[in-house]
Parts: structure tokens; sequence; C-alpha cells
């Protein structure tokens, strides 16, 4: 017999040869899809974090009792004169206060552009440098137009000017043009660009200017 086997039972033929594995190509560590998955989760759990922490932070801003405030404090006007040519020649100054009160937030105001307008059409321009506004501050911004600039006011529009030069106070917007960042602790957000309105402000031609109505409006 080809097969011979002890006394024992023990079997002394021809080595029986091992056990072959295979392995399925593309199946890896058995991760793939598992992994993949996994990942998006905490991508889109990072993603809704960090919204989560920004608009805490808005809120913590803008929220009634801790909003920032723009105030007109101090203007004065020296020269607004129209000449036929359709030429305005102006002397402008204003101080306006930008009130934080917020405790643990700080302002980043990396662009800030002053406009200054009457009836609607705008005659200065001014940018301003950049700044950082600490917790609890207050910063007075000096904004100064002048020059002459092509104007042109027909219309109801004249007749309201020649109004006021005989009154002798004129009827003057001002608009703050903002790129600012809110630092809470070490994390800032991304950039707003708000607009601060300060409109129909009454400034009297070399007069003081009583700041009744200096309020201005912040519009994102």
């Amino acid at each position: 017999m080809a097969d011979k086997q002890g006394l024992n039972g023990a079997y002394y033929g021809p080595k029986i040869p091992p056990t072959q594995q295979y392995h399925r190509h593309g199946r890896g560590s058995g991760c793939g899809c598992c992994c993949l998955v996994t990942l998006l989760l905490k991508l889109i759990i990072t993603v809704l974090t960090l919204i989560g922490l920004f608009i805490l932070i808005v809120w913590l801003i803008f929220r009634p009792i801790n909003k920032v405030k723009f105030h007109v404090t101090d203007v004065a006007l020296t020269e607004f004169n129209y000449t036929n040519n359709n030429m305005l020649s102006y002397n402008l100054t204003f101080n306006v206060n930008i009130r934080n009160p917020n405790k643990k937030i700080g302002i980043y105001y990396n662009r800030v552009e002053a406009k200054a307008f009457y009836e609607d059409q705008r005659f200065g321009y001014r940018s301003l440098t950049p700044f950082y506004q600490g917790h609890k501050n207050t910063t007075v911004l000096n904004v100064v137009f002048t020059g002459t600039q092509p104007v042109t006011l027909q219309g109801e529009d004249l007749t309201q000017f020649n109004s006021e030069k005989t009154s002798g106070i004129y009827s003057i917007a001002l608009e703050l043009s903002l790129r600012v960042k809110f630092k809470l602790g070490k994390v800032k957000t991304a950039v707003f660009k708000p607009k601060v309105e300060c409109d129909d402000l009454k400034i009297p031609l070399n007069g003081p200017y009583v700041a009744g109505s200096s309020k201005c409006k912040i519009k994102f």
C-alpha cells in the first residue's frame, strides 16, 4: 500500500500541504467606507461646533444690553458753499464715539472708511487708520473732510440747499464702512462688513453743534 500507518494509528504518508489563505483585493484592513463615514461625521461635528461658537460670539456682542454703540459727539462746519458751476466747497470735522461695553470681547477694525453725504450725494471721503478696541473701551474717531467736490443739485435738492443756507443749518449724513473681526479669548471670528449710518445730522455753519439726534444705526 502507498499509505503506511503505524500500530498506533499515526500517519506516515506524504505531508499535508498547509491551508492557503486568500486576501481579497480592495478590502485592506477592513476600514474603507467605515473610515470615510467616521471622517465625515468628525468634519460635520467640527463645522457645527465652529458655527455654534460663531453664533454665540455674535449673540454676546449684539444682544441689546451689550451692543456696540456709535455716537456723533462733536461737529464743526466752517465752510459749505455751492457754486453755479456745480462745485461744493466744504470744511467739516466729526468726532465719533465708539463704545464697546463687552467685558470679554475685543474688536479689530481692519478697515474704516468715512463718507459724507448731502442730499444723498457723496461729497467727502476719508480712509482712517485701522485699530483694535479692547474690552469696555470707548474710542473716539476724528474725521476731517475738506476740499471741493462736483455735486449736482437741481429742483427740490437745490431749493433745500438754499433754504438751509438761509437758516445756516445743513442736513448732512455720515456713513462709516467697516471691516471688523471680534475676539473672544484667543478665538477670532470671520470678517464682518457692517455700515454705520448717522443720518440727518443738523449741523450749523460756524456755530455750536447740539448732539440731539446723534445716535447712529449699525447695518450688516
